[in-house]
């Protein structure tokens, strides 16, 4: 079996090419907001979430139909939330993945349309899957809906973190924050690979659970990684929480703390994978790299 970095990098290949197709090229007409949307998509992200996606579908069945077009629509929902989350309004970064942020190359409101195009395309890409049944073909789209929105999803942990500022750093905000901001997408990429390979409803629950106790783990992990890491090696700039008071895990529950609640959901998510046997090595190698990670 060859090493996970090998298999990371074949995977990144494979969803940059289907990314590449689903998207429009730069030449279509509007040409900025189509440089502007490629100019993010194609930054050197890990893909994390698309690799999460087609995982899970493989940890159930060999063919999945759909499960590329939903790992790519993972990607796209999570660029765009990463434009808008760079925007003076909100975080007002200057760097993502070691490069200027969008708004910062194409000016606001450009970057502004690129995250809502963004969130559209992915929408689109959903509903052009071939070779899937309406029914399952549904299910993604309310997935990813449900995940990037306001009650319980992306959009409402980002409002929930906003509002959070300069507030004194409780357990219960915390969570609130964090098991949607970044547990959300992170839970529904599997969840969706899961359903692209028709998984049972044991198997959605088993997968489900994994992805709960990684997204706590990623998001516990990237707070740590911005006190100590420098701007340099994240690849945006480093320090920003504290400065901002945002509410975090080393805020909450100090350093060491935090990364013993990260190793006890790394261990919470392989005790999730047993149903799957030897399908899901990928699943387990992974949820050690989010906890190991150092960018």
């Amino acid at each position: 079996m060859i090493s996970l970095a090998e298999f990371l990098n074949g995977q990144q290949r494979l969803i940059d090419e289907a990314l590449d197709r689903f998207t429009p090229p730069e030449s279509a007409l509007p040409e900025t907001i189509h440089r502007a949307m490629r100019y993010s998509l194609f930054a050197g992200g890990k893909r994390i979430r698309p690799v999460l996606c087609l995982q899970a579908a493989a940890s159930i069945a060999d063919d999945a139909p759909g499960a590329l077009e939903a790992a790519c629509s993972l990607e796209m929902i999570h660029t765009y939330s990463l434009i808008h989350d760079d925007l003076p309004a909100l975080d007002n970064d200057d760097y993502r993945r070691g490069k200027l942020t969008n708004h910062k190359v194409f000016g606001d409101a450009m970057a502004i349309l690129a995250g809502d195009a963004l969130f559209t395309l992915a929408m689109q890409t959903l509903t052009r899957i071939q070779g899937l049944e309406p029914a399952r073909k549904l299910a993604l789209i309310e997935e990813l809906a449900f995940a990037s929105g306001t009650v319980e999803g992306m959009i409402g942990g980002q409002v929930t973190d906003i509002e959070g500022e300069r507030q004194p750093p409780t357990a219960e905000l915390l969570d609130r924050i964090h098991r949607a901001k970044t547990g959300a997408l992170l839970r529904a990429s599997v969840r969706m690979g899961a359903i692209a390979a028709g998984g049972s409803a044991p198997q959605l629950d088993a997968i489900s659970r994994y992805g709960e106790h990684i997204g706590l783990a990623f998001q516990i992990v990237d707070d740590i990684l911005d006190i100590e890491e420098s701007s340099a090696a994240l690849g945006k700039t480093a320090g920003k929480d504290v400065a901002q008071g945002k509410i975090t895990f080393p805020a909450v529950y100090g350093l060491d703390a935090s990364r013993d609640m990260a190793q006890q959901h790394c261990r919470e998510a392989h005790e999730a994978l047993a149903p799957f046997g030897g399908r899901a090595i990928r699943l387990h190698e992974i949820a050690d790299l989010i906890v190991q990670r150092k960018s």
